[in-house]
């Protein structure tokens, strides 16, 4: 639990410092909330079942939607732009490896509000920073990003319908986990011909803003906030981290814009942390729909990196003052009244509820890290006074009771 306080700790402290508030929502949300028909991974993964009350349910395996039944709930009474943040417990039945895990925490930014690329810079800042503040370096870590007007524009180009944009952006999803010839198979098997998959295979291996402009051409929207976007990263002073990577398009149906997806450079891990701009979710639940960008980070992968680098901390316990009773039982009674008075000045005290060796304490006081032991005597007490070491510097003084 120390650890998981510390890393989420090390969220909220980058969450709050960006300016955003923190939400919470159900574990249990409505089945329909997470079953799309794009055929998307996540559904194929839910934990679901019937409740008491014949409603279909499951444990919630990611928190966008349940931050899109928010938003909805709030209507216009919710002042924009809204930046919010939470870190909730998911769940997905899938294959458990390094990294992955069936139960997980996820750390969730989103910016509703903001139609402009501005707010992707400012949550690539924040997940930047982040990566900074646990003494990870660009050399760590990259971001490759993309948009998907970029995909959307090649599948023009070859006059695919519409509708199959979300289901193409699923398969397209799982470059990097099938064979070529399997991704083209489930391609041609929602309809597209054999001219319209190369052509977007190939370009989906472009890795330059130069060579995606000589495609595109650089009046083209996606090239155009995608150029945005890498002109602000330079600003903030994170460019480094940046790489742009046309197969990027994450595997969630309901994003529309830029998407972006954190790895490590070395390959031994799967995806960091990932998101991107979602415009159109909140019409998908019968809501109007409002600009909105965010990401998902999850506390597996990020711990394993932190391992390999030898970088993940042991947080020891935080304790200021360990207190124990020596003599007659009734001077229990004067510990706790002692530490029940350093308690209410706002220092925390581990105090020894039961009659134990000076040896034993000494070790506990060790293992807690406490500064101080504070010895409560019989004698001393007597005369106002208690026995207090300092267990840095290992010096010990009888003080006044009311100066400990």
């Amino acid at each position: 639990m120390r650890l998981r306080n510390w890393l989420f700790n090390e969220f909220r402290k980058v969450s709050v410092s960006f300016g955003f508030e923190e939400f919470d929502t159900p574990v249990l949300e409505t089945e329909e909330l997470y079953v799309r028909k794009a055929g998307e991974e996540i559904t194929a993964q839910l934990y679901c079942f019937e409740d008491k009350g014949g409603r279909r349910v499951a444990l919630r395996p990611e928190l966008t939607p349940s931050l899109a039944r928010l938003i909805m709930q709030a209507g216009k009474s919710l002042p924009l732009p809204a930046k919010w943040f939470g870190i909730g417990q998911c769940w997905r039945y899938e294959r458990m490896t390094r990294g992955r895990r069936r139960e997980h925490y996820q750390w969730n930014m989103d910016i509703v509000g903001v139609p402009g690329v501005q707010a992707e810079a400012e949550l690539l800042s924040a997940m930047t920073t982040f990566f900074t503040n646990v003494g990870l370096t660009s050399e760590d870590v990259g971001i490759k990003v993309n948009n998907r007007k970029v995909l959307q524009a090649v599948l023009e180009k070859y006059q695919t319908p519409e509708e199959l944009f979300a289901p193409v952006c699923v398969v397209v999803d799982k470059l990097e986990k099938l064979p070529r010839e399997k991704i083209e198979e489930e391609l041609r098997a929602l309809g597209l011909p054999q001219d319209a998959v190369d052509g977007l295979l190939n370009s989906l291996s472009l890795k330059s803003l130069d060579a995606l402009r000589d495609i595109l051409g650089a009046d083209n929207l996606a090239m155009q906030e995608l150029e945005s976007l890498f002109a602000l990263a330079a600003a903030y002073g994170y460019s480094d981290w940046l790489e742009f990577d046309a197969s990027v398009v994450r595997g969630l149906a309901y994003y529309t814009g830029t998407v972006f997806e954190a790895f490590d450079r070395q390959g031994v891990l799967r995806a960091i942390a990932g998101g991107g701009r979602y415009d159109k979710l909140l019409s998908a639940f019968g809501g109007v729909d409002s600009p909105m960008v965010g990401f998902g980070f999850g506390d597996a992968v990020i711990v394993e990196l932190l391992k390999e680098r030898s970088l993940l901390p042991s947080p020891a316990p935080t304790t200021d003052d360990v207190i124990v009773a020596m003599g007659p039982p009734h001077m229990h009674l004067a510990a706790a009244e002692l530490a029940a008075r350093l308690r209410g000045g706002g220092r925390s005290v581990d105090l020894v509820l039961e009659e134990k060796k000076l040896k034993w304490v000494f070790k506990l006081a060790d293992r807690v890290s406490a500064s101080r032991l504070i010895i409560v005597g019989e004698e001393e007490w007597s005369k106002g006074m208690v026995r207090v070491k300092n267990l840095a510097t290992r010096e010990e003084k009888d003080l006044a009771i009311a100066d400990v």
